[in-house]
């Protein structure tokens, strides 16, 4: 399976985004465990997560602490890049709230490493931009952390391209990804996708195949991937990531997943070779 970079590290061309095995409607964790076993069996070895992915207020953590179990127990879970974030909240009704303020971001990044259970988080990022706070002050608490050695590698998520190119440079050059949500119905972030490309810097999209309750329906939504996926025999949802991936080195997308088959299908994307006529068309649809 193909390999690409973020950072100095270099993971497998899909990883696992885990925000469904933790809220509204997540499966049993017994189910959840053996999607990641599942994930880890079949060659992944990034695993997208946050703080914020939880259902209920009393349980802020939940998929970390999910993810740092299904790991313990997959004697590879140690070759696994975690990649978790801060910065974005759900106080419990379903609605998200922002807190980008440096104080908060280090007591965030503590909690993390505790739940966690490692003394230097692989890849942190900054969730989400906080109108409130000047944005080189939240990322300049993640250099912070940075240097102090508690987290590895650096990254911001939801931001434009005059915030990656500001980040990386409060970063001073160290910033190793940016995570925007991107997919068929959802290509506003192209010009972050190029610059990240211009740069070096990773691109992982979330909710590449369009979210939760989208992702089933990407072939009739979108007529050409499945066209295109009858042809070759696979799931319009392959068809997607394949395209992601064609489109520059730096891509990594992390599809949700929350069952063993789902994640296993997602992973043969990365061999799947488009031609460039087929490119083109789903460029266009």
């Amino acid at each position: 399976m193909h390999t690409r970079r973020i950072g100095d590290v270099e993971v497998i061309s899909i990883g696992l985004g885990g925000m469904p095995m933790s809220i509204e409607g997540r499966p049993d964790e017994a189910r959840s465990i053996a999607t990641i076993h599942a994930a880890i069996d079949a060659g992944v070895t990034l695993i997208d997560t946050a703080d914020a992915y939880h259902r209920d207020a009393d349980e802020v953590g939940h998929n970390e602490t999910l993810i740092a179990k299904a790991l313990a127990t997959h004697d590879r879970g140690g070759d696994v890049l975690v990649a978790t974030k801060g910065g974005h909240l759900r106080p419990g009704d379903g609605s998200w709230t922002l807190d980008g303020s440096p104080r908060h971001l280090k007591e965030a990044c503590e909690a993390s490493l505790s739940r966690l259970g490692v003394e230097a988080i692989g890849l942190y990022q900054f969730h989400r931009p906080d109108p409130r706070v000047p944005y080189e002050e939240s990322v300049g608490a993640v250099r912070d952390l940075l240097d102090e050695g508690k987290i590895l590698q650096a990254g911001i998520s939801n931001a434009n391209p005059d915030q990656i190119r500001l980040g990386n440079e409060v970063l001073g050059g160290r910033l190793v990804s940016v995570q925007n949500q991107f997919s068929p119905a959802f290509r506003s972030s192209e010009p972050e996708l190029r610059l990240c490309d211009e740069l070096g810097i990773a691109f992982l999209p979330w909710s590449p195949l369009g979210g939760i309750s989208r992702a089933g329906e990407l072939g009739s939504a979108h007529a050409p991937f499945a066209r295109i996926a009858e042809k070759y025999g696979v799931s319009p949802q392959q068809v997607c990531l394949a395209w992601m991936l064609a489109k520059s080195p730096v891509v990594v997308p992390i599809p949700g997943a929350s069952r063993p088959e789902t994640i296993r299908d997602s992973l043969a994307a990365a061999d799947l070779v488009l031609a460039e006529d087929e490119l083109a068309e789903l460029d266009a649809a």
